[in-house]
């Protein structure tokens, strides 16, 4: 399929063109229709709410706030100024009436119009008053443009000693920033990562490109999906935050693969084709792994989070669909131009260079092998410290009292706050069905005794259903309003003999958060176990998916509890910007865990599947762990630096949820790839030794074969050229039951010698095969059956060595020490 989509280059480029552009034009023709339901079934406030909708339909409309406030100046210079002076009256009223008679508005109540009425919309002290504006739909499909008029409208009434400010769902969505912003600065800091890793312009274009396009078909896709089926306002925000984020890591991946493969002198169509055939088969394996780990959010049964599945999903196979497509064409269309000048004049004067691991990744590798109880601990260590604040995780809702000082929302919402109490921006509504007038008297005199309760007034009942509306003395976010939830369900209503349901936001997402915490674990272990079963059946080990398992629950750990740090206690929030701090959003522990366990396993996958090869070759676990570990590293770390930026600029998306989304999943990112992969997976690996590749056989026979390496031919025990980069094995040989010998050429004093030159021969002086030793002095030679040879090695500098070894079924590791010396001697002859 690469080789088809490299030569075919022009009519893949047309056909993914064409199927962006066709969706744009009718997802733009279309529009959206997305839906917020947060109801859950079988839940109290669910059946509060649907009593609520079948008695008074006509509030199905979104109703905002707007709030004024008098101060010293607002009447003359009087102290005791107050919003019922007709100086005030004489500016809010023409606003209101302007205001009701917007087309789009449906209802302006105000504290004026009636005295009786009114009186409960002025603060006690008479210095702050709100009216309320219902518009005739909801928020999500309320005109901007209607908004905006209405707040300008409102603010126009400010004078001296006047403040104006606004409220609600429709009012917050005029303060979000333009639309793709914080999606525009993840792309450009990205840009910079990928342009500092490759030094090329085509290079770091290439990722980029690959990202936009599955994430622009997924988006547009989600807009005409949104008329169909239920899709939540935020399900565009996070499906484009992790479509970003693979999207260019799955592409880094090819394109760091192919560009290896020309350096090392392979045509560019051999080169791009190798590509897919190694990386672009882990991309089609990590990609499901993601989706899998998306789709066990269908076990917490919540209707709201199956509109996130779809679009984050659908995100990812579209993304992933343009890596092993759209990229080959692309590299068609660049050829050699996929390496910066510099690489090709040097691959030009010097020939192909030898794909070594070398430099800080080597040596790295090198250390975690002789530290790795030391490194394992203090990485434990870390990553347990981290994840401390996550024993105080409190899940509820954000609400405007999270919004930054600066917006009007936040004001508004505080300014409520002083006037009526900190419990009047988020009451409990309670609703009784069947009961008469005495009943819901009682009920009503009853609950205003109940600790806890700031303000109770019944409304007039509709179809035998009455509505008790219920103001706490605390605030929506505070656990003293949890316990007076509980202490109406549990106590009060039915001490007073009445079918009565507790319903309202904040019932609603005390609710959510019950029952994700109840539905949590299950989650989690579906997730778990379908992670497992596909390392198990791609790695054909027990341990590997097992050690997978915990480190993904330590990396969810220690990012909650980053997020808890933040977004809870507030350290940081002015930093960032992100407004007040206050609970966890209850629908945000499914969502970020699926997308962590997804991005785990991607790294995993990588990390792994390069020590699994490693592996096969030489049934040597310290030399597959190293090499792992030093070939993969530094574009894991690429890949991961590239996400940390994409998900961090999430926090100027204007949303909440967005902001916590991209904070954690960046905290998560980074502590995965840096401490996890880099240090604490390879350093357990050392230390579990060769357990780490056991499965039982009765099991090994019943597993099916999914491998995620490419199936190599000629060679099946012995390294290939292309497969293992560091063994350049004579391909003259066409070896069977092969086997290999493995180890250092060192000096006397422990230093390797780089350069060494190292053939195996028959006893008859048959040449088997010749290789170089690394910079690490590690070398692989390909023996083509089990007997008796010569190994000698020569270099520059030392006597040479010749060793007679017998080479059994099995990889023998066998050392070499060479002493400095004049070469007196042909060690081969």
């Amino acid at each position: 399929m690469a080789r088809w989509c490299y030569r075919h280059r022009l009519v893949v480029l047309v056909l993914w063109a064409g199927a962006l552009f066709g969706l744009g034009a009718a997802g733009t023709s279309a529009g959206t229709d997305y839906s917020n339901v947060f109801s859950l079934p079988d839940t109290d406030s669910t059946r509060a709410n649907d009593l609520m909708t079948k008695a008074f339909p006509e509030r199905s409309g979104d109703t905002d706030t707007v709030v004024w406030r008098v101060g010293a100046g607002a009447s003359a210079s009087d102290e005791g100024a107050s919003v019922r002076d007709q100086d005030v009256r004489s500016r809010i009223e023409p606003a209101l009436k302007e205001i009701a008679g917007m087309k789009g508005v449906g209802e302006v109540s105000g504290p004026y119009a009636s005295k009786a009425a009114g009186a409960a919309q002025i603060s006690e002290n008479g210095r702050i008053a709100y009216a309320q504006v219902t518009f005739t739909e909801q928020a999500n499909v309320v005109p901007k443009g209607l908004v905006q008029d209405v707040v300008d409208t409102a603010q126009n009434a400010e004078k001296a000693g006047l403040q104006v400010e606004l409220g609600g769902q429709a009012i917050a969505r005029i303060q979000e920033p333009p639309t793709g912003t914080s999606e525009m600065v993840g792309i450009a800091a990205a840009a910079v990562v990928l342009f500092l890793a490759f030094g090329s312009l085509f290079a770091m274009v290439l990722p980029i490109v690959i990202a936009v396009f599955g994430v622009g078909l997924g988006m547009l896709s989600t807009m005409l999906l949104s008329h169909v089926t239920d899709i939540p306002e935020v399900a565009p925000l996070l499906g484009s935050l992790i479509g970003l984020g693979v999207g260019i890591d799955y592409a880094l991946f090819i394109v760091t693969r192919h560009r290896r493969g020309i350096l090392r002198g392979m045509e560019p169509e051999k080169s791009a084709v190798q590509a897919l055939n190694t990386s672009g088969r882990a991309v089609l394996f990590a990609g499901g792994t993601v989706c899998i780990a998306l789709a066990g959010m269908l076990v917490m049964n919540m209707r709201f989070l199956d509109g996130v599945v779809i679009t984050a999903s659908l995100t990812v196979v579209l993304s992933v669909l343009a890596a092993i497509t759209l990229l080959p064409s692309l590299l068609g269309l660049l050829g050699p131009r996929v390496l910066s000048r510099r690489q090709r004049r040097h691959l030009a004067a010097t020939g192909p260079e030898p794909a070594e691991a070398s430099g800080l990744a080597a040596r790295w590798s090198s250390y975690v092998q002789k530290r790795p109880r030391s490194i394992a601990a203090l990485a434990f260590v870390v990553m347990a410290f981290l994840a401390l604040p996550l024993l105080s995780l409190r899940l509820g809702a954000t609400d405007q009292g999270n919004h930054q000082e600066s917006t009007t929302t936040r004001q508004a919402y505080d300014m409520l706050a002083d006037g009526f109490g900190p419990g009047f921006n988020g009451p409990l509504q309670v609703v009784a069905e069947g009961a008469d007038t005495a009943d819901t008297g009682g009920l009503v005199a009853t609950i205003r005794e109940t600790e806890g309760v700031a303000r109770v007034a019944a409304a007039p009942p509709a179809d035998g259903i009455s509505v008790i509306n219920v103001v706490p003395t605390t605030s929506p976010q505070s656990q003293q309003t949890d316990q007076l939830i509980d202490r109406l369900r549990g106590e009060v209503i039915p001490e007073a003999g009445v079918d009565a349901h507790v319903g309202g936001v904040t019932a609603v997402f005390k609710d959510f958060a019950a029952v994700t915490g109840d539905r949590l674990p299950y989650f989690v272990g579906a997730i778990i176990a379908l992670g497992f079963l596909l390392l198990l059946i791609a790695f054909r080990s027990l341990v590997v998916p097992l050690t997978a398992a915990l480190m993904n629950l330590i990396a969810a750990a220690a990012s909650f509890g980053v997020l808890v740090a933040v977004f809870q206690w507030g350290w940081g929030t002015e930093i960032l910007g992100i407004g007040k701090e206050g609970p966890i959003t209850a629908f945000l522990p499914v969502i970020m865990l699926s997308l962590l366990f997804g991005l785990s396993m991607d790294y995993q996958v990588f990390l792994v599947s390069r020590m699994h090869e490693e592996w096969v070759h030489t049934k040597d676990n310290a030399r597959a762990v190293r090499v792992g570990l030093a070939e993969t590293s530094r574009v894991i770390n690429c890949a991961a630096l590239i996400m940390i930026c994409v998900f961090s600029a999430f926090v100027l998306s204007g949303d909440m949820e967005g902001a916590m989304a991209g904070i954690g999943l960046a905290a998560a990112v980074a502590l995965d790839a840096f401490i996890l992969r880099t240090a604490l997976v390879p350093a357990a690996m050392h230390l579990l030794g060769r357990s780490n590749w056991w499965l039982p056989a009765g099991l090994e026979k019943r597993l099916p074969h999914l491998a995620v390496e490419p199936q190599e031919s000629g060679r099946t025990a012995a390294a290939s050229p292309e497969t293992v980069p560091h063994a350049r094995v004579a391909e003259s040989d066409g070896v069977g039951g092969a086997s290999v010998v493995h180890g250092f050429i060192r000096t006397a004093e422990g230093e390797p010698v780089d350069g060494a030159i190292l053939t195996l021969l028959s006893k008859g002086g048959r040449r088997h095969d010749r290789v170089v030793s690394l910079a690490d002095g590690s070398y692989i030679v390909a023996a083509p059956s089990a007997g008796a040879y010569v190994l000698a090695v020569t270099a520059s500098g030392y006597a040479a060595r010749a060793r007679h070894i017998a080479v059994t079924n099995e990889p023998l590791v066998y050392d070499v020490e060479l002493a400095l010396g004049e070469m007196d001697a042909d060690a081969v002859n």
